[in-house]
């Protein structure tokens, strides 16, 4: 299932501005049907999953405290 511009805008509450400008950059697949631009809804959700995984991966890495230093001067 495609979904337009608009549509995606509305879900994203972003402007339509901001996603035309993302296609025309190549960091959102579309393709025009004659009359608009056409997003893969499912192929977008996918990669929606995939960077909302990444986040969570992240954050829970930045939580982890840094390991302590060790003294290589102690050792001999």
């Amino acid at each position: 299932m495609y979904i337009t511009v608009a549509e995606l805008a509305d879900y994203l509450e972003l402007p339509e501005a901001y996603l035309q400008q993302q296609i025309q950059l190549g960091h959102i697949k579309a393709f025009h049907d004659g009359k608009q631009q056409l997003i893969n809804r499912d192929q977008f959700m996918w990669h929606k999953e995939q960077l909302d995984v990444k986040r969570k991966q992240l954050a829970a890495e930045m939580e982890e405290p840094l390991p302590e230093d060790w003294d290589a001067k102690d050792e001999d």
